[in-house]
C-alpha cells in the first residue's frame, strides 16, 4: 500500500510539475488552482469527511453484527450516497460563479478566468465521492491496493493534458488571463474533470472482484440513518470549521499584488508538505483505521490505545528526518521541483522557502490526524469537531495577523507558517482531551522515542546542509545546483541517519520496528499484545 501511495505522490508532483511549466505559478495558475481546489471543498463539506471518517467504521460494525455481514446495509449506503453526490454535483457546477466568489475579489480577468475553470471542474464532485465510497466499501473488505493506485491513473491523464497544452501553446510565452483562448482552457478544465473520472471508474472491476455486488437500494428505513446522522452532522460541522479557515487562507492568498508569490505558490508548496505524509501517514492511517474500528467495537479499548501509541512513534520514526531535509533543503527542492517552463526560478524557490518555514509541522499534523481517527473509531464524532474548532481559530488568528504584519511577498510563508502552528495546537488539544476518555496514553514512551529521532534527525539535516553549502557555493542555486544539492544532501543525510542508528540501540527504536513487524514487545502479555497480533490485519500496518 505505501509502494502505491508513492507511486501515486509521485506521479502528483510530476503532475503538479507538468501544470506549473505549461501554466506558471502566477496568475492563470492562481486561477487554475484555486478552481481545481473547489470540487474538494464541496465534496468535502457535503459528503467527503462523512465518508472518510465516519462511513469505515458504519461498515465495520456493519459487518460485525448483520446476519448477512453488512452487504445490504453496505448496498443501501452506497445507493443514497450516490444520488445525494449527483444532486449536490449539479447545485454546485450552477452555483459556480458564487463559489469563485468567495475565494477571489470581485471582478477583473482572474475572477472571470477562475469562474471559466470552476464551470469545468465542479462535476468532479460526483467522481471523488464515487471513488470515495467505493474505496471504504474495499478498504473494510481488506482491499487496498486499488483505491491507493487509482490516483496514479488520474495524474497520468493530466500529465497527458499539461503537455497537450504545451504543444498547442508553444512559442506563444507564460499564458495570460487575457492570452488564454477558450479552446485552452477547455483543454485544461476538462482534461483534468476526466482524470477523476478516470480515477473513480478503475476502482469498479476491484470492487466486483472483491465479492461484492452492487444492488441498488434507496430504501432509507434499512440504512440506519439515524444511527450515522448524528456522526454526520458532527463531521459535517467539522468541515465546515476548516472550510472558514481554509476561506480566509485563500483570499488573503489571492489579494496579494501581481507578481508576488500567491495561491499557486501556497497550494504547491502544501503539495510538497503532503507528500511524505501521503505516503506513510495516510497508509498508516488506512490500515489502523479498521483495525482500530474491530478492536473499538468489541470494546477493547487497550488495543485501540496500543495501535495510537504505535502509530504516534511511527509517525515520528518516518516524518522526523524528512522535516530535517525541508527545512534545509525546502528552496533547493523547490527549484528541482517546479523551476520549468513557464513557472520561473524565483516563483519555484519562493514554493521550497514557504515548505521550509513551514516544515515543523509535518509530525504534529500526523499525530493530530491519528488522534481524531481514535475518536471516530468509537464512534465519536464531536471530540474531533471541538478540537478542529481551537485549530481553526488559532490559524485565523495568526493569518490574520502576519496578513497585518508582512508585506506581500512574505505573506504566502506567513500563512503557511500559522498553518503549521494550528497542527501544534491539534496535538497537544488531542491530546489532553484523548486522555479523559482513555486515561493514560504512554505519551512519555511516545516523547521519549520521539526525542532520540529528533536528535538523529538534527545530525542529518546538519549533513544535509554543509553538502547544500558545498555544492551551492560551486554550482549556484539553479535548477542543477539545486538538482545535486538535493540527491547528495539527501544520500548524505541517509548515510549519517543509518549509521546514527546503527550507533544508537535504543530499545524504543527496537520497540518502533517490532511494533511494525506486528510482533509484541518482550513480555508485552496483555490484551493488547495479544490482539495486535492476533486479530485479521495485525502485524500489516
Amino acid at each position: 500500500m505505501a509502494v502505491a501511495t508513492a507511486a501515486s505522490r509521485l506521479t502528483g508532483f510530476l503532475r503538479s510539475l507538468a501544470i506549473a511549466a505549461a501554466i506558471g505559478l502566477l496568475v492563470v495558475g492562481d486561477a487554475y488552482n484555486t478552481a481545481n481546489t473547489l470540487p474538494n471543498i464541496v465534496y468535502e463539506l457535503l459528503l467527503g469527511g462523512v465518508l472518510t471518517s465516519v462511513v469505515v467504521p458504519l461498515l465495520v460494525h456493519a459487518q460485525e453484527r448483520d446476519t448477512d455481514g453488512g452487504v445490504a446495509y453496505t448496498q443501501r449506503l452506497l445507493s443514497l450516497a450516490t444520488v445525494a453526490l449527483a444532486v449536490a454535483t449539479l447545485v454546485a457546477t450552477l452555483a459556480a460563479p458564487l463559489l469563485t466568489a468567495l475565494y477571489v475579489p470581485v471582478g477583473g480577468d482572474k475572477a472571470d478566468l477562475t469562474t471559466f475553470f470552476a464551470y469545468l471542474l465542479l462535476p468532479e464532485i460526483f467522481f471523488y465521492g464515487l471513488g470515495a465510497m467505493i474505496g471504504a466499501v474495499l478498504n473494510t473488505r481488506g482491499v487496498f491496493g486499488a483505491p491507493a493506485w487509482a490516483p496514479v491513473l488520474n495524474n497520468a491523464v493530466v500529465i497527458l493534458v499539461a503537455g497537450l497544452f504545451l504543444a498547442v501553446t508553444r512559442g506563444s510565452g507564460r499564458p495570460t488571463p487575457q492570452s488564454m483562448g477558450s479552446g485552452e482552457v477547455l483543454l485544461l478544465g476538462l482534461g483534468t474533470t476526466l482524470g477523476i473520472v478516470v480515477q473513480a471508474l478503475v476502482l469498479l472491476p476491484a470492487l466486483r472482484r472483491s465479492g461484492f455486488r452492487w444492488r441498488w437500494r434507496l430504501d432509507a428505513r434499512g440504512a440506519r440513518l439515524g444511527e450515522a446522522g448524528t456522526l454526520a452532522l458532527w463531521v459535517l460541522g467539522y468541515v465546515a470549521v476548516s472550510q472558514v479557515g481554509y476561506l480566509v487562507q485563500v483570499r488573503l492568498a489571492n489579494a496579494v499584488a501581481p507578481g508576488d508569490p500567491g495561491y499557486a505558490v501556497f497550494t504547491n508548496a502544501s503539495l510538497l508538505f503532503q507528500m511524505p505524509y501521503g505516503i506513510l501517514g495516510v497508509s498508516l492511517l488506512t490500515a489502523l483505521m479498521p483495525r482500530m474500528s474491530r478492536a473499538a467495537a468489541r470494546g477493547d479499548r487497550d488495543s485501540v490505545v496500543a495501535d495510537l501509541s504505535l502509530g504516534s512513534r511511527l509517525s515520528a520514526l518516518a516524518l522526523l528526518p524528512v522535516t530535517a531535509l525541508f527545512v534545509v533543503l525546502g528552496p533547493a527542492i523547490g527549484t528541482v521541483v517546479y523551476g520549468h517552463g513557464r513557472a520561473g526560478l524565483d516563483s519555484a524557490r519562493q514554493v521550497g522557502l514557504v515548505l521550509a518555514v513551514s516544515a515543523f509541522g509535518l509530525v504534529p499534523f500526523a499525530v493530530t490526524m491519528l488522534q481524531l481517527r481514535v475518536f471516530y473509531a468509537v464512534k465519536d464524532a464531536r471530540t474531533p469537531t471541538l478540537i478542529n474548532v481551537g485549530m481553526v481559530a488559532a490559524k485565523v488568528l495568526l493569518c490574520l495577523g502576519v496578513a497585518a504584519v508582512l508585506p506581500d511577498r512574505h505573506l504566502v510563508a506567513g500563512l503557511a507558517v500559522a498553518t503549521s502552528v494550528s497542527y501544534v495546537v491539534g496535538a497537544v488539544v488531542g491530546e489532553v482531551l484523548l486522555r479523559g476518555g482513555f486515561g493514560r496514553l504512554g505519551t512519555g514512551r511516545v516523547l521519549r522515542a520521539g526525542s532520540g529521532f529528533l536528535l538523529l534527525s538534527v545530525l542529518a539535516g546538519l549533513a544535509a546542509w554543509l553538502v547544500l553549502v558545498l555544492v551551492t557555493g560551486w554550482l549556484g542555486i539553479g535548477p542543477t545546483g539545486s538538482a545535486v544539492a538535493v540527491v547528495l544532501g539527501s544520500a548524505v543525510a541517509l548515510g549519517v541517519l543509518v549509521a546514527s542508528t546503527l550507533v544508537w540501540r535504543s530499545s524504543e527504536l527496537d520497540d518502533v520496528l517490532r511494533g511494525l513487524r506486528g510482533r509484541p514487545a518482550p513480555g508485552a502479555g496483555g490484551r493488547a499484545g495479544r490482539h495486535r497480533a492476533d486479530r485479521p490485519g495485525g502485524g500489516r500496518a
